[in-house]
């Protein structure tokens, strides 16, 4: 009950109906869902739970924003609306991160000092970029004029997971804005709070109603009519490659623009020439930073035989480091499993793991703090074949597959022997070496002697399985959330 009661306290004031032309709206069903603290397995808050009716409302609001106020600002006025947002969410930043913390499990540390900064980054840069879109002219045959002119699309479904929740929602909702659009947001239903409450401050930050609506629910409901709504012009969707192809079909009735960021499996490639140090703390980041749910996790860490017992002898020690407990407590470096089935999902690859052969380094077991939670050890498997189950599959949970090989071409083989191409790590002092290997990885991001690093002027996405299309970066957005038109003027 004392838990409960804090969490009552720290959720004080705390709306959970959807968010919908600047107003507080109940579903039109009256249905509510649960969202769960994961660190106590106990309710948080029920929220609004959106059908068809309330996403043919949120819509219909971004489409009058569209067609009315917030379509009619001019560029200057939108960068400085989003910048306040971003102000609005550094002051704010305190009581968003105990909500992430609350309603995803993550450490209260990861919430506060890495997720929420960047959200205030992403909100930054994107509102420096609102009045800076432009056109070309170009050089056509004839007595003309020709120009083009960067548009936006209209009205955005941004449809986003739940590992990270309000920075996931930031890179897509600030270029959409940015570039014009007006945005119906779908947060997953596992961590709709900072969602909601995204939309309250951009109401306090002065955005006229429409231009940010939030619609609370599950993706076989408001994700589904979201998506096959013939008055939304793009999908943003980041989540699960099997949900990513239902969008994709689901989009292809109304033909409109879609970007995926789906799963990833990806490797973190340990050459015999890296500094080792770096490399055993890089890859074990790369695979426990978030609980491992994470899509560019590390999970495939490939090692050079040579120094492969070495590598397993340090990866080990820092991995039964790594502190399962009590996400608020500043001690802790594991959080909660984002819910039960996730839970259940990871410790059912564990066993699959254990089945097939692979050797259980450390961890593997499930955890609880005070009696209850869903916690998983830090979990490290040596000796694993490309082939197996916990190689091949996204586990989403602190599990790293570590894997030996050969040499430069045995390691290119391995890396890109799964069907995900999303992110990879290199570590070697050779510079030449670690060029051909980012060249050779198929994969959208690589980061060499280093993991896990964003900006929001750097572009992300995948290939392959990891879908298409990216957040992040100039170029990107305007690719993304804007359409050219080329406009001919005759001169004579």
């Amino acid at each position: 009950m004392a838990d409960t009661d804090q969490n009552q306290r720290e959720l004080d004031g705390l709306r959970t109906q959807q968010w919908i032309h600047n107003e507080w709206v109940e579903s039109a069903s009256g249905e509510t869902f649960d969202t769960i603290n994961p660190a106590t397995g106990q309710l948080l808050a029920r929220v609004a739970s959106a059908g068809g009716q309330d996403v043919d409302r949120a819509v219909a609001s971004a489409r009058e924003a569209v067609v009315g106020e917030w379509g009619a600002l001019d560029a200057h006025r939108r960068s400085h609306l989003i910048l306040r947002l971003a102000d609005l969410i550094e002051e704010h930043a305190d009581e968003l991160a105990t909500l992430e913390t609350h309603d995803n499990g993550k450490p209260f540390f990861e919430s506060r000092k890495v997720d929420l900064p960047m959200v205030v980054d992403t909100f930054r840069y994107f509102g420096g970029m609102a009045d800076k879109i432009h056109g070309e002219t170009i050089p056509v045959s004839g007595p003309f004029l020709n120009y083009t002119r960067r548009e936006p699309l209209g009205v955005v479904g941004c449809i986003v997971p739940w590992n990270f929740p309000l920075n996931l929602a930031s890179w897509k909702v600030a270029p959409a804005l940015a570039c014009g659009n007006a945005v119906v947001l779908k947060p997953a239903e596992q961590t709709p709070l900072t969602a909601l409450r995204l939309g309250e401050l951009a109401a306090e930050a002065g955005f006229p109603p429409g231009a940010l609506n939030v619609v609370p629910g599950f993706g076989d409901r408001a994700g589904s009519a979201l998506v096959r709504h013939p008055d939304v012009a793009a999908i943003s969707f980041t989540g699960s490659t099997e949900t990513g192809r239902i969008v994709m079909r689901e989009a292809a009735e109304t033909l409109k623009e879609v970007s995926l960021e789906l799963g990833g499996k990806s490797p973190n490639v340990v050459f015999a020439d890296a500094d080792l140090g770096s490399a055993i703390r890089g890859a074990n980041s790369g695979i426990f930073y978030g609980k491992g749910e994470v899509c560019a996790a590390g999970s495939r860490i490939l090692v050079e035989r040579s120094i492969y017992d070495d590598f397993l002898e340090g990866l080990e020690g820092r991995a039964r480091k790594m502190s399962v407990g009590n996400p608020m407590e500043s001690g802790t470096r594991l959080g909660a499993i984002v819910s039960q089935t996730q839970l259940e999902r990871v410790m059912g690859y564990i066993q699959v793991g254990r089945d097939e052969g692979a050797r259980l380094l450390t961890g593997g077991e499930r955890r609880e703090v005070d009696g209850r939670g869903y916690y998983v050890e830090a979990t490290v498997f040596a000796d694993v074949e490309p082939e197996m189950t916990i190689a091949q599959e996204e586990i989403f949970g602190p599990v790293a597959a570590v894997i030996p090989f050969d040499d430069f071409d045995d390691a290119v083989a391995r890396a890109n022997q799964t069907i995900y191409g999303l992110a990879a790590g290199i570590w070697t002092r050779d510079v030449g070496k670690a060029h051909r290997m980012a060249e050779a990885i198929d994969a959208g991001v690589v980061w060499i002697n280093s993991y896990n690093r964003y900006d929001p002027a750097s572009p992300f996405g995948g290939t392959k399985a990891s879908g298409f299309g990216r957040d992040l970066g100039f170029q990107s957005a305007l690719d993304k959330y804007t359409r050219t038109k080329s406009v001919w003027v005759a001169l004579d």
